[in-house]
């Protein structure tokens, strides 16, 4: 276990998180909150029927679940404060940037419009930054199992904010829905300026991290976690600087692996890629980034190891060279 000193030990380094959906940070609390504020039914009316809801078998199961949430999410208010309560958390456990995931797709298709999900989501990180000291910033996730034209219109949708935006994503179901598809995609993104990111490599096969890298010229891999699978996949992210995005207790809720030993981020680190740690979901994963970093002491993890993956989630970030020396310093 552990101990206390430790755990304030991990969660006072500065660092940043990469890999958060903010609609992953809809704890049952504030579901309920804002299903009655807007006169939404849920199947659940109470608060500890809706927290059995969150045993998962799979990847497919957890997004069942969460698309129904989303659907308590009507206004502008709602997303800010959503991201409020995210960094609040975030904040208790160091965060001092954060790139954020949000899916417009899910909330259009929701009858919502694209600005009324960016202007809360914005606003919450304005005040998050005056309240909490955490800077970050967008990026526009694509939900890959929907339609490509999908993506292709929340994009010229969203092409006129760019500037509101620091890159592009995909989500949802990896497995029979690969990076090709989405090549033009995001050829139009880095078109508006966007920093490209792509999940690979989670359920799908280290075949996945290569296309992501070669189509889509991804800039840092979500997950990641079967590149190591194949020695010339981990090779390239080592030799290219490719950082991952780990997300520890997601790839154990999800069954990537039932055991954390399992996951192999010390061969991947030792392979010299560059790993972070991040929490993904963690409203439905059991553990914002701190719980994350204390899942890998648990396991074997020095301070030490920890701390130098604070260090890279700063390097690995979008910020400007001068804003990631002044973290690390």
């Amino acid at each position: 276990m552990v101990d206390e000193s430790m755990r304030a030990a991990l969660r006072a380094l500065p660092k940043a998180e990469l890999h958060l959906h903010i609609e992953g940070t809809l704890e049952p609390e504030l579901a309920l909150e804002l299903a009655e504020r807007n006169g939404v039914m849920l199947p659940w009316t109470s608060l500890d029927e809706l927290k059995r809801q969150y045993a998962f078998e799979n990847l497919q199961s957890f997004l069942d679940l969460y698309y129904q949430l989303m659907a308590v999410l009507k206004t502008a208010d709602d997303f800010r404060d959503l991201m409020l309560a995210y960094l609040k958390r975030a904040a208790a456990d160091g965060v001092r940037h954060a790139e954020i995931f949000f899916d417009p797709q899910v909330h259009l298709g929701n009858g919502l419009d694209l600005d009324t999900v960016m202007d809360g989501l914005l606003e919450g990180l304005r005040l998050g930054r005056e309240r909490y000291g955490i800077g970050g910033g967008l990026i526009l996730c694509i939900v890959r199992d929907l339609p490509v034209e999908s993506a292709r219109h929340v994009l010229e949708l969203a092409a006129p904010r760019a500037a509101d935006l620091i890159g592009i994503g995909l989500d949802s179901a990896e497995v029979g829905y690969p990076p090709s598809l989405f090549a033009d995609v995001f050829v139009r993104a880095r078109e508006l300026g966007l920093h490209c990111v792509a999940p690979a490599g989670e359920e799908g096969p280290a075949a996945y991290v290569t296309e992501a890298l070669d189509l889509l010229h991804a800039e840092r891999i979500d997950h990641g976690v079967h590149a190591a699978d194949d020695p010339a996949v981990t090779r390239r992210l080592a030799e290219e600087h490719i950082p991952l995005t780990c997300c520890p207790l997601s790839n154990r809720r999800l069954q990537v692996v039932h055991d954390l030993r399992d996951l192999p981020l010390r061969k991947l680190i030792e392979a010299g890629v560059t790993v972070t740690v991040n929490s993904d979901d963690p409203a439905y994963f059991g553990g914002y980034i701190g719980a994350n970093y204390e899942a890998l002491a648990e396991i074997g993890f020095t301070y030490d190891e920890l701390k130098a993956l604070a260090a890279d989630s700063i390097r690995a970030s979008f910020l400007p060279e001068a804003d990631k020396r002044a973290l690390l310093g």
